[in-house]
């Protein structure tokens, strides 16, 4: 009889498990059944992602609803959803489209802060011109105050173990890396393409960094939907 552990089963219902690893050991959706878990989001990076899967229409979905369903397909509980976002641009002398944006922006954060599990950590916008003087807007200070947060787990959290990053940054590879060392994993939901041409890569560097990772698809989107009157 074969008593080696089976890392995954032929038939199973969840699709992010990894096919296999060298230890031949068990996928963690059987040992850990809704442990809790922390969400960390780069919002750029998934707003960018909806306006794509969406096929240039940016997809509505509910923020707070989200990072719970993309937890418990890992069988995690999420206590916890860090949104990382710069506001839009203002001018010294705003006009009357960057002073709308800024009320819609204003309006769409207020409502997430309204839920306890939401934490809204906010860098800047910056406008730079490109080589064609045309301007062009960068986030700038968001990846610092992911890092942070990301550091500061085994203080704040320190039943924590396990963490779901949404992101296709290369950048937290150090804190990723930094992470397993003090005994915790990173779960990475990203999305990426094939091909010279495609419109989202992500760095082998952080997919080999992380425990595991999956693809985002538009049903992670669908079945987040916002309420009626949410709806605009």
């Amino acid at each position: 009889m074969n008593n080696s552990k089976t890392y995954k089963p032929e038939k199973t219902n969840n699709p992010n498990m990894i096919p296999g690893d060298p230890q031949g050991s068990p996928d963690e959706s059987f040992l850990n059944k809704f442990k809790s878990t922390l969400v960390f989001i780069d919002e750029a990076f998934l707003s960018k992602l909806s306006k794509y899967l969406g096929s240039g229409k940016y997809l509505k979905f509910d923020r707070i609803t989200f990072p719970k369903n993309i937890a418990k397909k890992q069988n995690l509980n999420c206590i916890q959803a860090f949104y990382y976002i710069a506001p839009p641009f203002q001018s010294e002398n705003s006009t009357k489209e960057e002073e709308e944006r800024k009320k819609g922006y204003d309006n769409f954060i207020n409502e997430l802060l309204k839920n306890k599990d939401i934490i809204i950590r906010e860098g800047r916008c910056q406008r730079l011109k490109n080589k064609e003087f045309e301007f062009v807007f960068k986030q700038k200070a968001v990846d610092i105050l992911l890092t942070i947060d990301l550091m500061q787990i085994p203080l704040k959290y320190p039943n924590i173990k396990k963490i779901i990053l949404i992101s296709s940054d290369s950048d937290f590879v150090p804190v990723i890396e930094t992470l397993k060392g003090l005994n915790i994993e990173t779960i990475l939901y990203t999305y990426y393409e094939k091909g010279r041409n495609a419109k989202f890569s992500t760095s082998n560097e952080l997919i080999k960094s992380v425990h595991k990772y999956a693809l985002l698809t538009k049903s992670d989107f669908e079945n987040a939907p916002l309420k009626k009157e949410e709806v605009k």
